[in-house]
């Protein structure tokens, strides 16, 4: 039974960081439909004023973020000892577990695409060790056939692997859909599925899907997606179970419970909230 569209939320402008102009999609309003999917920032833009300020050195506990860009390219640092730099058609990958500060910071160029991703840890993983490693090109596959070419960022699609992590197992897949060309992609029971328009619009389901517009399916086996008849579509898969636990989100904490969020803000003013050192 192919899924169909069950909701749509489309993009709106803010800010974050130290002034970075971005397109907020998932947040707060959305934890109980795209469980385990909390938070979906994605950037567009061509002026480097928008976002060469960056998001400086700033903690993060009990999620995973991941960073993908399709043009442009973004610094990594944290408190560990990692130092990453990503491009176009890569990802950085990070578990923030029990506690990590971290910058991010895009550098300038003719162009800033793509987008950041807060997944939701388990309760039992919530404390679990930070880590941090980036997905370079080479690591991310890439399937093309008539109708799309698709990069599969994590997950498996055809039987082509991208990466997998200790955690949640989500899907995570670039779709570039040729002019007037559809795809399906099959999905997993009690999955959480929706496609996000990165750029240009699509349709799917029977509905036509704007840009920067993030599409949730209800059950079934199966998701196509088709591109206009005059221009590609470039849209973004995810996929993940969902965790059906308690939510407490305190800024960039996502814990469980109010007490461990102002357990976790109590550790930021004495200085204890970061549990393990820099990797020698």
């Amino acid at each position: 039974m192919e899924r169909k569209i069950i909701k749509t939320v489309q993009g709106q402008m803010a800010t974050d960081g130290a002034g970075v102009r971005l397109v907020r999609v998932l947040g707060h309003e959305t934890v109980r439909d795209f469980d385990p999917f909390l938070m979906l920032d994605s950037f567009d833009s061509r002026n480097p004023d928008d976002y060469t300020a960056g998001f400086p050195f700033h903690p993060h506990r009990g999620i995973e973020t991941i960073t993908y860009l399709i043009e442009g390219e973004m610094e990594h640092q944290d408190s560990l000892g990692n130092r990453g730099t990503i491009h176009g058609g890569e990802s950085q990958w990070m578990t923030a577990g029990s506690g990590i500060m971290h910058q991010e910071m895009p550098m300038s160029g003719p162009r800033m695409l793509g987008l950041q991703i807060w997944l939701n840890l388990p309760q039992e993983d919530k404390m679990t060790a930070p880590r941090y490693f980036d997905i370079k090109g080479e690591m991310i596959k890439k399937v093309e056939d008539e109708n799309a070419l698709v990069r599969i960022v994590s997950g498996e699609y055809q039987g082509h692997r991208g990466v997998s992590t200790n955690h949640i197992q989500a899907s995570i897949y670039d779709i570039t859909l040729k002019r007037g060309k559809k795809i399906s992609i099959p999905t997993k029971e009690g999955e959480t599925v929706f496609i996000f328009t990165i750029e240009g619009e699509a349709a799917a389901g029977g509905m036509n899907i704007p840009a920067k517009t993030a599409a949730l399916f209800g059950e079934g086996e199966s998701v196509t997606i088709e591109a206009p008849e005059d221009r590609e579509a470039r849209i973004i898969f995810l996929s993940g179970r969902p965790l059906r636990e308690p939510v407490a989100w305190g800024g960039p904490v996502v814990m469980n419970t109010g007490e461990e969020i102002r357990e976790a803000f109590l550790e930021m003013r004495n200085d204890s909230f970061i549990k393990h050192a820099p990797v020698a």
